[in-house]
């Protein structure tokens, strides 16, 4: 009989343009709008997530660049399934600074929120 278990695995993220608790705030938003994807943490520059699959991975990696945080795999291991608590941080800034890009308004710095 075949096993039907999900091996999940647990996934370390680079994320560069982080840089006070919005843009923690803003990483987890966007990462937990990514379905199959599980926020462990999110902490400036890094966070650690857990799929069950590598197309989940690169959706986050994905979700990540379109918000203004590019983003790399750091690190994979395999695990169990485990539910694990969000992290958050609070808003220092205000809110995220708006670039303009020829001449198009409303284009998100890759800096993050705050530079």
């Amino acid at each position: 009989m075949a096993s039907t278990a999900q091996t999940i695995k647990t996934t370390t993220l680079a994320i560069d343009g982080m840089s006070c608790g919005h843009c923690v705030q803003a990483v987890t938003k966007a990462l937990s709008g990514v379905p199959g994807v599980t926020v462990k943490t999110v902490a400036v520059g890094s966070a650690v997530i857990q799929t069950a699959d590598g197309w989940a991975t690169g959706t986050a990696v994905a979700a990540l660049d379109e918000a203004g945080y590019p983003a790399k795999m750091m690190g994979e291991s395999a695990g169990p399934a485990a539910p694990m608590p969000t992290k958050s941080g609070g808003s220092c800034c205000g809110g995220a600074k708006v670039a303009t890009t020829n001449g198009q308004p409303g284009t998100r710095s890759s800096g993050g929120c705050c530079g």
